[in-house]
C-alpha cells in the first residue's frame, strides 16, 4: 500500500505543473513620488500555503518576498503575453484619446465632403503633413462653410504632431478669432496650451509669458465642455454641450490650461519659475489644491537657493494633507540638516500614518549619519506605531551598512512583536553579507525561538545564498518535522547538483512517507535529467 501511494507520488510529480502564481497580498501602500513612491510588499499568506500538497508549487511564492519594495510593479505580471502590442505604436495619431476627426451634419451637396473625408483618412493613416494641407484646404476655400472652424482645429492639430508648432498656433489664433462658436473650441484651448507648453521649452518668448500668466490664474472649476465622441463616416458628430463641468483639476491633469503652464515652467529656470510656484502655492481657493501639489512637483526639479525653503514651507502649513506629502517626501532630495530636522519632528509629532510613512522615506534617502540615527531610534521605539517601526527597519535593511546590520541584529533581541521580527530577518537577508547569513542559520537551529520564525530565517538563508552544504547538512541534525520540510522547500528552489543530489536521498532513503512524497513532487519540478531516472526507479520498486 505504502509503495503504491508513492508511485502516486511519483506520477502526480511528473505529470502536474507548478499551479499559476496568485498575486501576491500587499502589506505596505505605495509610495506615490509623483509619480515616484515607496516600496514595500510582505510575504503574508504564503507560509500557509505549503501545508497543502497539491498546490505544493505555490510554495514558490515564498520567493516573491524579495521583491519588498516593488509593489507597484505586481500587477505588471499579466503583461507577460503583451509584447505583441507593440505594434500599437502605429497608433501614435491617437494619444492621449484624442478623439477622431468627427463628421460635421451637412447638406447633401456640401462641396466640402470630398475634402474633409479625404484629410480624416490621411489623419488617421498617420501622414499628418497631407491631413493639415487637407484641412487647411477646406478653411481657404470654404470659409463659411459649417466645417472651416473644425477644419482650423485639426489642421493645426496634424501640424502640433508634426512638431510645426508656430504654424499650429496661427491657426488656433485664426479659429478663436473668426470661429468662436466652432465646436472643437474648448478641445482647441487644451491643444492651444500643449503647443504654448511646447513651444516655451523651445524658448519662445510669446509662449513663455503665456505659461507665466496661465500658471497664475485663479483656480475656479473650469466649465469645459467634453469632447464629442468619434463617429463612423456619414454619420453627424454630436456637438459638445457648453457648460459641462470638469471639476477641479488634478496635477495629471493635462488637457487643463494651467496645468499645461505650469509644466512649461519645468523648462525655465529656478530664478524664473520658483516666483512663479511661490505664488501658486500661496493659494487657498477651493480649486487649487491639485495645482499645489503639481507646483511641489516642479520646485522638487528646481535647484535653487528657495528649493528648501519652499518645501519646508508647504511641509509644515499647506492646508491639504496630499500638498504637504508631497512636500515632505520630496524633502527626501534635499540633503541638508534642516530637513533632516523637520523630517524628524513629522515623525515625533504627526498622526497623519501617510505623512508618516514619507518622512520615514525620506529620511531613508539622506544617507547622512544623523538620519540613520534617528530611523534607528525609530525602530527601536517601543511607544511608536508597529506598522512604522517595520517601514523603518525596512529601510535601514536597504541601506546595506555594517552599523546597520549591527543594530538589527541586536534589535531582534529585544523584540517579542512577531511581525516586527519577521521584518529583521528580511532586512538582514537583503544585505547579502556573510555575517548576516550566520545569524540567519543560528536562528534557524535555535530551538527557542518559534518556528515560524526558524522557518522565516531558514527560507531567507537559502534564498540569500546561504551555504548550500551547511543547508543539506542540517536535515540531518533536525528534529522537527516541519524544519525538515521547510529544508526540502529550500533545496527545491536551487539550482545547483548539489541540492538536487539531496533530494534524491531523501527520496530514497527518508522513513517518513510524507516527507519522502514532498520530495518526490519537487524532484518531478525538477528539469535534472537525474530527477526523471531516480522517478522511473521508485515507480519499478
Amino acid at each position: 500500500m505504502q509503495t503504491m501511494q508513492l508511485v502516486a507520488a511519483v506520477v502526480m510529480a511528473m505529470q502536474q505543473p507548478v499551479p499559476p502564481l496568485p498575486p501576491l497580498p500587499g502589506r505596505f501602500p505605495i509610495l506615490v513620488a509623483p509619480p515616484v513612491d515607496a516600496l514595500m510588499v510582505a510575504s503574508d499568506g504564503l507560509m500557509a500555503l505549503q501545508g497543502l500538497e497539491g498546490l505544493a508549487g505555490l510554495e514558490g511564492l515564498e520567493g516573491l518576498e524579495g521583491l519588498e519594495g516593488l509593489e507597484g510593479l505586481e500587477g505588471l505580471e499579466g503583461l507577460e503575453g503583451m509584447e505583441g502590442l507593440a505594434g500599437l505604436a502605429r497608433l501614435d495619431g491617437l494619444d492621449a484619446l484624442d478623439p477622431e476627426p468627427p463628421m460635421v451634419s451637412q447638406d447633401a451637396q456640401d462641396p466640402t465632403d470630398s475634402l474633409w473625408r479625404a484629410a480624416r483618412q490621411a489623419f488617421n493613416r498617420g501622414d499628418y503633413t497631407s491631413a493639415a494641407n487637407l484641412y487647411g484646404d477646406v478653411a481657404r476655400r470654404y470659409p463659411s462653410a459649417a466645417r472651416a472652424g473644425d477644419a482650423l482645429y485639426w489642421g493645426a492639430f496634424a501640424l502640433y504632431k508634426n512638431d510645426d508648432l508656430d504654424h499650429a498656433r496661427s491657426l488656433l489664433v485664426t479659429q478663436q478669432r473668426q470661429y468662436s462658436k466652432a465646436a472643437t473650441r474648448r478641445d482647441a484651448a487644451a491643444l492651444f496650451a500643449r503647443i504654448q507648453t511646447a513651444l516655451a521649452k523651445q524658448g519662445d518668448e510669446e509662449a513663455m509669458r503665456w505659461v507665466t500668466a496661465h500658471a497664475q490664474q485663479p483656480a475656479q472649476p473650469a466649465e469645459l465642455a467634453e469632447p464629442a465622441e468619434p463617429t463612423q463616416p456619414g454619420q453627424p458628430a454630436q456637438p459638445a454641450q457648453p457648460g459641462t463641468s470638469r471639476g477641479c483639476p488634478g496635477e495629471d491633469d493635462e488637457d487643463d490650461v494651467r496645468v499645461a503652464a505650469l509644466n512649461g515652467l519645468l523648462q525655465m529656470d529656478a530664478g524664473s519659475a520658483l516666483p512663479i510656484l511661490q505664488k501658486v502655492l500661496a493659494r487657498r481657493d477651493g480649486c487649487s489644491a491639485g495645482l499645489r501639489r503639481k507646483a511641489v512637483f516642479i520646485i522638487s526639479q528646481k535647484r535653487g537657493s528657495e528649493t528648501e525653503n519652499l518645501l519646508l514651507d508647504v511641509a509644515q502649513h499647506d492646508p491639504d494633507s496630499e500638498v504637504r506629502q508631497q512636500a515632505v517626501f520630496w524633502l527626501s532630495q534635499v540633503p541638508t540638516d534642516r530637513a533632516v530636522g523637520m523630517l524628524d519632528s513629522i515623525l515625533r509629532t504627526t498622526d497623519d500614518e501617510e505623512l508618516r510613512e514619507k518622512a520615514l522615506f525620506a529620511l531613508s534617502q539622506q544617507h547622512s549619519p544623523r538620519a540613520g540615527q534617528i530611523l534607528r531610534g525609530y525602530a527601536e521605539n517601543a511607544n511608536a506605531p508597529s506598522d512604522a517601526r517595520e517601514k523603518a527597519i525596512f529601510w535601514l535593511g536597504q541601506q546595506h551598512s555594517a552599523e546597520n546590520a549591527a543594530f538589527l541584529r541586536g534589535l531582534y533581541g529585544k523584540l517579542t512583536d512577531e511581525d516586527l521580527k519577521e521584518k529583521v530577518i528580511f532586512s538582514l537577508s537583503q544585505m547579502h553579507d556573510a555575517d548576516n547569513n550566520r545569524w540567519l542559520m543560528d536562528i534557524a537551529l535555535n530551538e527557542r525561538e518559534s518556528t515560524e520564525m526558524r522557518k522565516k530565517a531558514l527560507f531567507w538563508a537559502g534564498q540569500t545564498g546561504g551555504d548550500l552544504a551547511q543547508l543539506s547538512g542540517l536535515y540531518d541534525r533536525m528534529q522537527n518535522r516541519e524544519m525538515k520540510e521547510q529544508l526540502i522547500f529550500v533545496y527545491s528552489q536551487r539550482h545547483e547538483p548539489a541540492a538536487v543530489d539531496r533530494l534524491i536521498q531523501i527520496a530514497k532513503t527518508e522513513q517518513d512517507r510524507e516527507l519522502r512524497k514532498k520530495a518526490i513532487f519537487w524532484l518531478g519540478q525538477s528539469h535534472d535529467p537525474r530527477a526523471a531516472q531516480v522517478l522511473l526507479e521508485i515507480i519499478n520498486q
